[in-house]
């Protein structure tokens, strides 16, 4: 399976992110904000395959993480997550450098299809409005 960067501030959502991900047989290290996730990347020369960071998180927040780790690490998958719809307009500016954004709450299929999907590299899926409007 794959390994997992993890940065989320919050201690409840990195255990339970942490611990469907480890169910699913990755292996995940954990980091409670983006500088410590910064640190771990450098020590590990980018050995993973999959980034999952929140945005907002102290120190340093999830989009300086993705631009930092992107300008050393270009191959690694990065994938957002946030709750705050601002925060999820300003990593649309990083559509280069991030694979999705999945905005919080999720459930845990939903978080799990998209780490699928990331670690696939299937292009995402882009929902209308409508089909939005029309789902919920």
């Amino acid at each position: 399976m794959a390994r997992i960067l993890l940065a989320e501030d919050d201690d409840n959502v990195r255990e339970f992110v942490s611990r469907a991900l480890l169910h699913a047989g990755h292996e995940v290290v954990q980091a409670e904000d983006g500088g410590i996730a910064s640190e771990i990347v450098l020590a590990e020369q980018g050995r993973f395959d999959l980034l999952l960071s929140d945005i907002k998180m102290p120190v340093m927040d999830g989009i300086a993480l993705a631009l930092n780790v992107a300008a050393t690490h270009p191959d690694l998958t990065i994938v957002l997550m946030t709750g705050f719809a601002d925060q999820r307009e300003r990593a649309h500016g990083l559509d280069q450098l991030i694979y999705d954004v999945i905005p919080k709450p999720f459930t845990l299929a939903a978080l799990m299809q998209k780490v699928d999907d990331a670690l696939a590299g299937r292009p995402v899926e882009i929902v209308s409005l409508a089909r939005q409007a029309g789902a919920s």
